[in-house]
């Protein structure tokens, strides 16, 4: 068996530096007597508003929440690329022979803000808490079992091989035991951050844990804002109302770029445009259809129109940067065969299909797949929603086409296909049992060719199907105002704050 395992150093700062793209940079104090809150204060705005500080409930895998999670919570192991992590609260992990228990040990003398230590317990916890509660994290967990020997050894069990454990718990936090939706409202954890104040969907605002296993974070204050019309976004940055931002349309980069005053970088990313096909309405329900559907949109223009700067057409479900990747044959622009193909496959075009979004970067996005689909004679009415109602609609399936950029958690394709796309996870209306057997089979075994073998096939079933469009690979765009410093970008959007100093405020 060929399984890549990497240790967490058990040097507190170098563990905190090998953080790498997905961490800042920098080195604190091991036994957190660094009070810390000399470097300014920070605001940040991302494209997705925090609505929910839960990160176990149903926005769990938001990347809101998940933002949110990273300055509050720790996580055990955080993931820097394919196959690479680094402890966090763990300082290292074993599984046994065929991957289907995995032990960790705890870093000693961690605490939460309110000074309570941070225990094999809170872990088991925290993560029965996810199972419970069977938001989204669940569903890279069906059937495990957490256990607590001693006070700083957690044993997760599979009851079955799986080697993408370390990528599915890097999207894992952990909580103080016994806790209920009402703590959430003023949650403590044992992140580098504490809670000062929190408006959903507007702003949240946190200042440095003097209780931080790591020293407490330099900035004074870091407040995450919710700034939802892009125009006002960029406004923002360039006043200095905003001191970072990221995932911005690219018909602003030119413009940012221009400001002596302001750094613009794009990260590599294992985000894709990804737009389920809802394969449960009856509308749908045949690949021949929805293939239909994918030929009749011009993507490659669309994308050079709207993304000339950071999209890329896309030629598999998953990231070129993901464990995983496997390319396919691009599906070509051809809306006379694909109307044919619809006429053949008895398709109603009196319909009205649904397509929904939540982010306002799409809104061209889906207008111009809709204009496509009617020159074929196919009507689509887009829906913007607020995120929680998105969100809300996405789990119940309450939409016919949806648009999002989905990513792969721990840059495994396991958080992505084998979380999204088995016949239990309900995410798109689809099921194939062929496709089930494949994704166990790539989380069973450590032999990573053999998964990446096994992934490539689960990949041309997907595509073959048109379980979705999957129409461009995402490239992460950051700007960042002078005087912040130690400020790296995140492929993945969520960048870590815990070094990052500025000069304002």
């Amino acid at each position: 068996m060929k399984l890549s395992i990497r240790r967490a150093v058990p040097a507190l700062a170098l563990s905190l530096a090998l953080l790498a793209t997905t961490a800042c940079g920098g080195s604190g104090t091991a036994d957190g007597d660094d009070a810390g809150g000399g470097g300014g204060t920070l605001t940040a705005a991302g494209p997705i508003p925090i609505e929910n500080l839960d990160p176990h409930g149903p926005s769990s895998m938001d990347a809101g929440t998940q933002l949110a999670a990273r300055a509050l919570f720790s996580q055990l192991v955080v993931s820097t690329g394919p196959d690479e992590f680094v402890g966090e609260l763990a300082t290292e992990w074993e599984p046994d022979e065929d991957t289907s228990r995995w032990t960790f040990t705890l870093r000693d003398g961690v605490q939460f803000s309110d000074g309570e230590p941070v225990t094999a317990d809170a872990v088991v916890a925290s993560f029965e808490r996810v199972l419970e509660l069977q938001g989204p994290l669940a569903g890279n967990f069906v059937d495990y079992e957490v256990e607590a020997p001693d006070d700083t050894t957690v044993v997760f069990d599979a009851g079955k091989p799986d080697a993408s454990f370390l990528a599915k718990i890097s999207s894992f936090f952990v909580t103080p035991p016994d806790v209920d939706d009402a703590f959430f409202q003023d949650p403590v954890g044992s992140g580098p951050f504490v809670l000062e104040a929190f408006t959903p969907g507007q702003e949240l605002r946190m200042t440095p844990s003097p209780t931080y296993w790591d020293g407490a974070p330099e900035l004074q204050e870091l407040v995450f804002r919710s700034i939802p019309e892009v125009s006002a976004r960029m406004t923002a940055l360039q006043t200095g109302e905003v001191d970072v931002t990221w995932a911005m349309p690219d018909d602003q980069m030119a413009a940012l770029q221009g400001d002596t005053s302001i750094t613009v970088e794009t990260a590599e990313s294992p985000g894709v445009i990804t737009m389920w096909m809802n394969s449960g309405e009856e509308t749908l329900q045949e690949a021949a259809v929805r293939r239909a559907l994918w030929q009749a949109v011009d993507f490659e223009e669309i994308t050079a129109a709207l993304f000339p700067e950071t999209g890329t057409p896309a030629d598999s479900v998953v990231s070129p940067v993901v464990l995983g990747y496997a390319p396919q044959e691009p599906v070509v622009y051809d809306p006379d065969a694909a109307r044919a193909a619809l006429e053949d496959a008895g398709f109603d075009f009196g319909t009205t299909l649904e397509m929904q979004f939540s982010q306002p970067q799409f809104r061209q996005f889906a207008q111009a797949v809709a204009s496509d689909l009617a020159e074929i004679g196919v009507t689509v009415e887009p829906l913007e929603k607020e995120q929680a109602v998105f969100l809300e609609d996405l789990l119940a399936l309450s939409w016919d086409i949806n648009i999002q950029q989905v990513g792969s958690q721990g840059y495994d394709a396991a958080t992505n296909l084998g979380r999204l796309y088995p016949c239990a996870a309900g995410r798109t209306g689809y099921c194939n049992e062929d496709l089930d057997e494949l994704l166990a089979a790539a989380e069973a075994t450590g032999d990573t060719p053999e998964r990446e073998e096994l992934y490539a096939q689960a990949t041309q079933i997907i595509w073959d199907d048109a379980v979705g469009m999957y129409p461009m690979f995402v490239g992460m765009p950051y700007a960042w105002r002078e005087g912040v410093e130690g400020f790296e970008p995140a492929g993945d959007s969520l960048p870590y704050f815990t070094r990052v100093t500025s000069a304002e405020g």
